[in-house]
């Protein structure tokens, strides 16, 4: 895990780019995403499939990538059939798979980059409401006290710190009683992470830390799989903390799921993405990318709009 102080200068100093979704990008290239694991699937049966989607996003220009952990939960895989041993081989294989990307990529350029200009992997923490995989991700409706949350996510997070990736994504965050969890769950040791959320309740729970986010190890703070439409109001909410943390946002495609259909309805277009994106950065957005829906060509719109901007 890289210090938190040494990113968090690494952000501020330049825009970074994120990569973009994952488990639709895998759908998109027919893999079957069904069930409960959703792109943990992909991972356990073609890890390949998720290596070369990594690849593909920093080929692209994402300066950083998200691994595939999102939902690999202990007592997911336990409820899908497997072993403690298996969940926790998953868990290492979603960084490594991440961490080869990142060598094929460095390996095929004419120089080498200096260490700040180096792709970084953010090991994924989904909610508990990934696990439970009905939406509540959204909601927080869980019914759990601190306590338990805090207990759900330890086991994972006392394994990805010690794994080969340079920081946490606490990603979809719902309510303040998660982002109170994160938080206590970074109180300790100095490990390095960011924590986006997908509802207002959420981001302004955050605000309530304004006083010891300094002294945790958030290194950044922002939205994600959200509508690029409400990614204004959320950088409008963190702004109280872009003097000392970096803001991020990663907001869905701009696409709709329509239920009764089965299908995806609305805007999909990677140059209307990134002129959304030209707002966020002025509005003070430190880190962009994209979530639901979005792929390789959203990543390499933004890369250009940022290398135009700077």
């Amino acid at each position: 895990m890289r210090d938190p102080a040494e990113l968090i200068k690494r952000f501020q100093s330049r825009v970074h780019v994120l990569d973009g979704g994952l488990a639709t990008e895998l759908e998109k290239r027919g893999h079957d995403i069904s069930g409960k694991l959703w792109s943990a699937k992909v991972l356990l049966e073609d890890p390949g499939a998720i290596e070369q989607l990594h690849y593909d996003y920093l080929k692209a220009g994402a300066d950083i990538i998200i691994t595939s952990s999102y939902q690999l939960t202990f007592q997911g895989m336990k409820e899908a059939g497997y072993t403690h041993e298996q969940a926790e081989d998953a868990l290492w294989r979603s960084v490594e798979v991440a961490v080869k990307a990142r060598e094929r990529y460095l390996s095929e350029l004419d120089k080498d980059l200096p260490e700040d200009r180096k792709p970084l992997i953010a090991a994924s923490i989904g909610p508990y409401g990934a696990y439970l995989a009905d939406g509540n991700e959204y909601t927080g409706n869980y019914g759990l006290e601190h306590d338990e949350l805090v207990r759900f996510h330890r086991e994972r997070f006392d394994l990805l710190i010690r794994s080969n990736a340079d920081l946490l994504a606490f990603e979809t965050t719902p309510d303040e009683h998660e982002v109170n969890a994160y938080f206590s769950l970074l109180d300790g040791p100095a490990v390095a992470g960011w924590i986006t959320t997908s509802t207002d309740t959420a981001a302004s729970a955050a605000i309530n830390y304004q006083d010891v986010i300094p002294a945790r190890a958030i290194v950044a703070l922002g939205a994600n799989c959200v509508a690029p439409s409400r990614v204004g109001s959320f950088i409008d909410q963190c702004s109280w903390v872009n003097d000392f943390t970096p803001i991020i946002v990663y907001p869905n495609s701009g696409e709709g799921w329509d239920a009764a259909n089965r299908c995806w309805v609305g805007e999909n277009d990677a140059d209307r993405f990134a002129e959304h994106a030209r707002e966020w950065i002025k509005a003070g957005a430190n880190i962009i990318g994209g979530c639901c829906r979005t792929g390789p060509e959203h990543i390499a719109q933004l890369r250009a709009l940022v290398d135009s901007m700077t």
